[in-house]
């Protein structure tokens, strides 16, 4: 899954160097990653009314699903 979001996140960004992706185990289970990307990358990432966030949200649980895991993605600053 970790692929999937550098992947994802690399094409949005201008500084696909700055990209940092951390995972840790959450609650029940759930494997969370974290997403840290550079200050000016922030609104590219997240998107007018956080909709490219969503969406990035959407793509990996789904992917997730098809390997019986839960997944969730947090963007950080």
């Amino acid at each position: 899954m970790e692929e999937l979001v550098k992947m994802i996140a690399e094409s949005l960004v201008e500084h696909p160097d700055a990209i940092v992706i951390k995972t840790t185990e959450g609650e029940a289970g759930e494997t969370v990653i974290e997403l840290h990307v550079a200050p000016e990358d922030m609104g590219k990432v997240i998107g007018k009314q956080g909709r490219i966030a969503k969406a990035l949200r959407i793509v990996v649980k789904a992917a997730a699903v098809r390997e019986n895991k839960r997944v969730s993605v947090e963007i950080m600053q």
